[in-house]
Parts: C-alpha cells; sequence; structure tokens
C-alpha cells in the first residue's frame, strides 16, 4: 500500500537535510521508534512499537539508507521486520524529498508498506490516517530537536515516546470522521458528458 504525506519544518533546506545525516536523531523523532545498533555503512538494527486499537505490535528489525542524493535532497529508506510475539510482519520503503519553500521546508513522504499478520487486518483508511498522525508528531519532534540545537538548549537525546494507542486512535477516528462527512456535505457535482 502507498501513503504519501507531506509536513512542514519552519527550517532552511539545508539546515533540515543536514538534520537527515543524523540518523539516530531522525529516528527518535518518530514516535514509537527506537534505534537498538549501529551496524555501519548507513545499516542499522531497531524496535517500532505501535499500538492499533486494541493491538499493540512491537516490531523489531534492520533498517537500511539506500539512497541519499545530496544535490536533489532526497533518501530512500528500507526497512523490514517481525512482530516480536510473532504475529505479522511488516516491510516499508520510504522516500523521503525536501522543496525548500518561503518559511522553512516542505517534506514529502511515500511509504511503500507491506503488511501481514494482525496489523494487516486493519483497513487501508485507518493505517493512512494513522500513518499522518505519526507524520505530524515526527514533523513537531524535528522541529524542536533542529530549534534545541541552534539555540544551544540541551538536546533530548533520549527516543520517541511510544506511539500511544489511545491518542493515535483518536486523532486517527477525527481524521476518518472528517473524510466521511466532507463526502456527505459536498454538493453533488454531475459529470460532465
Amino acid at each position: 500500500m502507498l501513503i504519501k504525506n507531506d509536513f512542514e519544518v519552519a527550517q532552511p533546506i539545508d539546515k533540515v537535510w543536514t538534520f537527515f545525516d543524523d540518523i539516530p536523531a531522525v529516528a527518535a523523532c518518530l514516535p514509537g521508534a527506537e534505534l537498538t545498533e549501529d551496524l555501519g555503512d548507513d545499516k542499522y538494527r531497531g524496535k517500532v512499537a505501535i499500538r492499533m486499537g486494541p493491538v499493540k505490535l512491537q516490531f523489531a528489525g534492520n533498517v537500511a539508507i539506500t539512497e541519499r542524493d545530496n544535490a536533489g535532497k532526497r533518501i530512500v529508506v528500507d526497512a523490514a521486520g517481525a512482530d516480536e510475539k510473532g504475529r505479522g510482519q511488516a516491510a516499508m520503503l520510504v522516500t523521503a524529498k525536501l522543496l525548500s519553500i518561503a518559511g522553512g521546508t516542505k517534506i514529502h513522504v511515500e511509504q511503500d508498506l507491506q503488511l501481514s499478520g494482525a496489523a494487516a487486518q486493519y483497513g487501508r483508511g485507518m493505517i493512512s490516517d494513522v500513518s499522518s498522525v505519526l507524520m505530524r508528531d515526527f514533523a513537531d519532534n524535528m522541529q524542536k530537536r533542529i530549534t534545541a540545537r541552534d539555540t544551544g538548549a540541551a538536546v533530548d537525546t533520549s527516543t520517541a515516546a511510544p506511539a500511544g494507542g489511545f491518542a493515535i486512535g483518536v486523532r486517527a477516528a477525527w481524521m476518518a470522521l472528517c473524510r466521511v462527512a466532507r463526502r456527505f456535505f459536498m454538493p453533488y457535482q454531475p459529470t460532465p458528458s
């Protein structure tokens, strides 16, 4: 399943791209993500924990930076892992492209996600909504870390808090409700013949 998200960071593109060089700091911005080992050559071992409804999934696996285009400000990350309780597997190819905009940087993210097991039971809409919530949190965390570095404030070097089920679930449900409401209240527009 292909999921696309865009978010903005109020920092210049070169500063954001430099931040992307610090993969442990980037990973720490994603709720529930933790790098556990640097394997060298842009390869890492890590974990991701997320709760979707009543199911808490904890994936452990490997992450590799497969492409890094400094001139085009584009990075490709390949990640794959299995749930630690054997309830499924996940593989994701993430492509992030940075674009300079007035007032900061726009980051376009495409996630090609393959799920099996417990996580696969959720519909595309719910998974997309949860992904959107996580990307917003990621953007907020990234902004805070870059600002802290700029101001010389102590940078929180811990990993991001686990992706909590209730808060993310409520925000994802709200997004789904808004999507349904837009369809319901959009005026009928006949297709041209």
